[in-house]
């Protein structure tokens, strides 16, 4: 908790008054809450350092890292078989009948999600495919830090499952209390979805171990088997976390930079404070960086939700996170003078969760463009998608929701497209052909085509 957090009673939850402007996407985009840029230079130094270090050291690295940042001493990652059927024999009931429901709504979704083939005719003896073929494989992320995420493991594993990747990893932060080891609910979860290959290893380390491998090596102790490299890593984390995928992008495909969660609420008068209040403050508890959105044409409803924030915010589990978040930049209310303002407004904020407490929430929640996520009417938390909704919480964060998706089937798949044409259907174009390939001075592209039709 920092210093200025420390001294807080109660959150000091900003206005931001738009009400009278009129403001383009350019301008709402610069007076919505969010956090300004940190320590992006020197967090982007050290992580260079950390791919230098792994590639260079390997395995060696990795006991390195994982003793400076863990406190774990470690010789190689890889979580041994018997303690993942431990800890899935350890699980609290209640706990895996949670999962079990958890994973069976959301295959339900994945399942739904996988795209047909397609295939067109565009002449005679002619046609084009597209084929969706899954990666061979993938590395999924699982963060520890200030909570453990079970779901998270959940969110990762099924929709790659769905898409039909052949190989899995998973990865998540030694813990020095569970004997170097991930966290067992991490550990359960796994298990529960099949998913054998576990590696002890967290932060940007992870990032970089899945994106180039590590070749098997040999120590005085023996043998240390060889870590292969994954097409795709996916997963949530921290700012190491996100500068690291950024920094192996080209190298494997990622699914986005994520950043700190953020919740957005846009509400009109009818809804209720109690439950605004609460949602915020339920995104609030994940991190101090993160943020918390009302956005309203009422004043009066903006004052209420001060009210219950400034009671709720103090007797939750959390409080000192949760204070230190709200009060922070990234978190405020933003008054407008008409539901279309602050439909703007949420499409300028783009947020990664948006919930829509509003009269006639459904049409309101279809007019909105740019969320990782919409939550519509009073009983669709994101505590709901967080958990059991059947959707995916590994969603945008940072404004990024406006040009890119959640997690999803899709993310481990590739279009290959396929075109087979008969010589007649070749022949139909081949004109065609030439003229554009002399347009663009290749002739030589021409030439290949009339070498087809050259008669001896």
């Amino acid at each position: 908790m920092t210093s200025g957090a420390s001294i807080l009673s109660s959150p000091a939850f900003r206005t931001i008054d738009l009400r009278g402007q009129s403001l383009g996407l350019a301008q709402l985009r610069a007076v919505v809450p969010r956090l300004t840029a940190g320590d992006g230079a020197s967090v982007e130094d050290a992580v260079r350092g950390i791919i230098e270090d792994v590639r260079a050291r390997g395995f060696a690295a990795l006991s390195y890292l994982a003793a400076k940042f863990d406190g774990v001493q470690q010789r190689h990652p890889r979580v041994p078989a018997e303690a993942i059927a431990s800890a899935l024999d350890g699980l609290d009931p209640a706990v895996r009948a949670a999962l079990t429901e958890s994973i069976d709504r959301a295959r339900a979704f994945a399942a739904a999600q996988v795209p047909a083939d397609v295939t067109v005719h565009p002449g005679a003896g002619a046609s084009v495919t597209q084929r969706w073929v899954p990666v061979g494989r993938v590395g999924l992320y699982v963060p520890g830090g200030l909570a453990v995420y079970p779901s998270s493991v959940v969110m990762n594993v099924v929709p790659a499952q769905a898409a039909g990747v052949a190989s899995i990893a998973l990865a998540s932060p030694p813990q020095k209390d569970n004997g170097g080891l991930p966290h067992p609910t991490i550990l359960a979860a796994a298990a529960l979805l099949g998913i054998d290959e576990v590696y002890a290893i967290g932060g940007a380390q992870a990032i970089v171990t899945f994106a180039y491998g590590i070749p098997g090596a040999h120590d005085v102790a023996g043998e240390l088997p060889a870590l292969a490299p994954v097409d795709v890593v996916t997963g949530p984390g921290n700012i190491f976390v996100a500068t690291a995928k950024r920094l192996v992008k080209g190298v494997v495909g990622i699914d986005a930079e994520a950043g700190p969660t953020e919740i957005a609420i846009l509400a009109d008068a009818t809804a209720r404070p109690e439950l605004v209040a609460a949602d915020l403050i339920s995104q609030a508890e994940h991190d101090p960086r993160a943020g918390s959105v009302l956005v309203t044409d009422s004043p009066e409803l903006a004052g209420k939700v001060h009210e219950q924030l400034a009671v709720l915010a103090t007797r939750t589990k959390h409080r000192d996170r949760v204070i230190e978040a709200l009060s922070g930049e990234q978190s405020g209310a933003v008054l407008v003078d008409s539901l279309e303002a602050g439909i703007a407004v949420c499409d300028a904020y783009a947020a990664e969760h948006l919930e829509i407490m509003t009269a006639d929430a459904p049409a309101v929640a279809a007019r909105i463009r740019n969320a990782g996520a919409i939550f519509v009417g009073d009983y669709s938390p994101v505590s709901l998608g967080d958990y059991c909704a059947g959707s995916n919480h590994v969603l945008p964060t940072s404004g990024t929701a406006a040009f890119s998706s959640g997690l999803n089937v899709t993310t481990f798949l590739r279009a290959i497209q396929i075109i087979d044409y008969s010589e007649s259907g070749l022949s139909e174009v081949a004109p065609y052909i030439r003229s554009l390939s002399d347009a663009e001075d290749l002739p030589a592209h021409g030439d290949a085509v009339d070498a087809r039709f050259a008669r001896d």
